[in-house]
């Protein structure tokens, strides 16, 4: 059997699994990787391959190797899902149970399954505790603090499932699925080296189970704590690294690994997905329209991801583009978080904050966990001038996660906006630590040290050094080195960053102030060094200026003119208007 058949055979029977055991989810990520499998032309008509069509454009732009055979990370270690054991006893309740568990109504579920001892109905009984205990927490924090105000509620149900599944796993009957559960569990209660290892069991025992893989994910911090779990090799084992990697902010690392999946994977819609979330990561908004593009023409009802695409479209300005995809996803499920997001990002290119606030209060609403929208709706707060209120978004943000640099960011410039440069310094470097490669970050760090209260203008050429080095598009870094060089009296300095900004602006045929500013600044520097030939080639181009430049241009030449011969300054006149 060849590999992608062998992915094919497990992936379409651990779907069935997971969806007999309600981890919808998972089966869906599943099944969605299942059609990413390139298929067999031989055996299935163009009908069966249709919905493959148009992405591998995206696989031969983004691949950087072409693999020749089909890769798998190491040997599978279970060649198929395991069996389902014979539950005939049970059956009948356990499909009642699963009723109504598909009709949200968890604890009615987990009373029929109360006398149940299959390791499926133990699971399922379990698993709808859990979700009843999730449930009833959402409501208190609701009852006590509004849907979005912070609340001390808890699952009440958590004591009692971590103390059976405990057992369970003593005993040695604890399932893959059972294990996954009381990995979740653990970490709910804030027992994260154990919900690791536990989780580790879940994975090497049953590795197709995506939200335990996602779970283990959350709990790796580090890249030590990443390296030091010990997994069985299998193909799912990839994919979790490659998105670990994509989290620990490794995107090379994150890429490689799902150009490598992709010789199995070809038209996976995921994984097309998380590259262009790596080279958003990296800032190549191009190339990031383009997998969208993609991605919307073959799947036009997608909603997933697309907050992603809106934030591109947002800042490459493109109203026509992101108006038409807010009207897209608001045709086709308006009360989704990301719908919600696009929206408000569709209203505050518009310029109307008010109203975008309306729509990430919405996302926040049914989903309060979204980071997205907590930092989204931090800028706005920013842009109508309201800092209490973006600063308790960003908070907000950073205690969902921590290593969210847009938020970090976000509260500097709150502060900044209150004249605390200590404290938004304090918060710039966070940012600048999480995404060192921004520009944007380290021009923000600049500015701080620049402000009256702190003037440590050494420290600001550092950072405009480094954003320089970050491929700043903005072209402010170069500017802001010469003018502070020039400042600190270093004419070399000052003149090698004009010289350098100079050419820059001419490579992008830019005119300005700063244009004119460098003309003058480098006409003068070579006159002092009496470097004359290359003085008058600027003063020349500032005599096609109009302003006073133009004035200051004429009496450096007459100036360098005098020197020159030895005689009386010549008339200039005669030198083009």
């Amino acid at each position: 059997m060849s590999s992608k058949e062998s992915c094919r055979n497990e992936l379409r029977t651990a779907i069935r699994q997971l969806s007999d055991r309600c981890l919808y989810s998972a089966a869906k990520w599943a099944a969605e990787q299942l059609v990413g499998i390139e298929q067999d032309p031989a055996k299935f008509t163009p009908s069966h391959t249709r919905f493959q069509r148009g992405s591998s454009s995206i696989r031969r732009r983004f691949r950087t190797n072409e693999i020749a055979s089909t890769p798998i990370a190491g040997v599978s270690y279970v060649s198929t899902p395991v069996l389902e054991e014979d539950e005939a006893i049970d059956g009948d309740f356990y499909l009642l149970a699963k009723s109504y568990f598909d009709c949200r109504e968890y604890r009615r579920a987990a009373h029929v399954l109360r006398d149940q001892s299959g390791k499926k109905a133990v699971f399922l009984r379990c698993y709808a505790l859990y979700l009843a205990g999730e449930k009833r927490k959402e409501e208190e924090m609701i009852e006590l603090e509004g849907p979005l105000g912070k609340s001390d509620a808890v699952n009440r149900e958590l004591v009692y499932l971590e103390r059976e599944l405990s057992t369970l796993r003593k005993n040695g009957t604890a399932d893959p699925f059972g294990l996954y559960l009381y990995g979740l569990v653990l970490k709910e209660k804030g027992s994260e080296n154990l919900a690791r290892t536990v989780l580790v069991e879940s994975v090497n025992s049953y590795p197709w189970n995506w939200n335990a893989w996602m779970e283990l994910q959350s709990l790796c911090t580090t890249i030590d704590v990443l390296n030091s779990l010990n997994l069985s090799n299998h193909w799912m084992k990839d994919f979790f690294l490659a998105n670990a990697y994509q989290e620990l902010r490794m995107h090379n690392e994150s890429l490689a690994k799902y150009e490598y999946l992709q010789g199995t994977f070809s038209f996976s819609s995921y994984i097309q997905a998380q590259i262009a979330k790596a080279q958003y990561s990296l800032r190549e908004f191009e190339q990031v329209e383009v997998i969208f593009e993609d991605l919307l023409r073959n799947d036009p009802y997608r909603v997933e991801d697309m907050d992603m695409y809106s934030n591109v479209l947002y800042a490459k300005e493109c109203f026509s583009t992101l108006s038409y995809l807010a009207h897209r996803v608001f045709s086709t499920d308006k009360y989704r978080p990301e719908s919600c997001c696009i929206i408000g990002n569709y209203y505050s290119l518009k310029g109307q904050h008010e109203k975008s606030v309306v729509y990430f209060r919405r996302a926040l609403k049914l989903n309060k966990n979204y980071l997205s929208a907590w930092t989204l709706m931090g800028h706005e707060f920013v842009e109508m001038k309201n800092t209490p209120a973006a600063v308790d978004a960003y908070r907000r943000a950073v205690d969902i996660s921590p290593c969210d640099y847009r938020a970090w960011y976000g509260l500097g410039q709150a502060y900044e906006m209150m004249a605390m440069p200590y404290y938004a310094l304090h918060y710039f470097r966070k940012s600048v630590f999480l995404q060192p490669n921004d520009s944007r970050l380290w021009i923000a760090m600049a500015q701080c040290y620049e402000t009256d209260q702190l003037q440590m203008l050494e420290e600001a050429i550092k950072c405009y050094k480094r954003a320089a080095n970050c491929n700043d598009t903005e072209a402010i870094a170069l500017h802001q080195l010469a003018k502070l060089s020039k400042e600190l009296k270093r004419s070399e300095e000052a003149a090698f960053y004009y010289k350098k900004d100079l050419e820059r602006m001419e490579a992008e045929e830019r005119e300005g102030p700063n244009m004119v500013e460098a003309l003058l600044f480098l006409a003068t520097f070579y006159k002092s060094q009496k470097r004359f030939e290359e003085a008058e080639i600027y003063c020349t181009r500032l005599l096609d200026y109009t302003g006073p430049e133009k004035e200051t241009a004429k009496s450096l030449l007459r100036g360098m003119r005098k020197v020159q011969s030895g005689f009386p300054s010549m008339d200039i006149e005669h030198l083009p208007p």
